[in-house]
């Protein structure tokens, strides 16, 4: 059986990431809705499973160190949202097999950071390149902790 929602979970991770990186150092603010799209709540007015997964991926990755937060709007999202340095470094410092010598240094360094691998994958939406790179982003920061 497919673990689809690990994939889900990988997806969010990387657009978590890469939305806070891309506006690193500052503060901003968090909505599940950019990062998946719309989903209907329920009749009851609770949210779709969906959205809550993205939401509860959010606080897993505030819970592991990956991000900082003043407060959480409802289950829509989260307030002066932030990477923390040790994912700012995870995702900055380039991976010394990715770099490319045939390409100048500093294009090459660009392509060897975490970030840019993440963008590639979320472009190629192949999930196993996705996992791949978020699990050796993870591996990464376990060995900064």
């Amino acid at each position: 059986m497919a673990d689809l929602h690990i994939d889900d979970f990988y997806r969010d991770v990387a657009g978590i990431l890469l939305s806070l990186y891309n506006g690193f150092p500052s503060p901003s603010i968090l909505f599940v809705e950019d990062l998946i799209g719309p989903h209907e709540p329920d009749a009851f007015g609770v949210p779709a499973p969906r959205h809550l997964a993205c939401f509860n991926a959010m606080l897993w990755m505030a819970d592991e160190g990956f991000l900082r937060y003043s407060d959480s709007i409802r289950q829509e999202g989260l307030d002066q949202c932030s990477l923390t340095e040790r994912a700012f470094l995870m995702l900055s410092t380039p991976a010394a097999d990715w770099l490319d010598e045939a390409l100048p240094a500093s294009i090459a360094r660009q392509r060897a950071t975490p970030a840019q691998r993440l963008r590639d994958a979320l472009a190629s939406q192949s999930s196993t390149e996705l996992a791949e790179i978020v699990q050796r982003c993870f591996a990464r920061a376990s060995v900064r902790r």
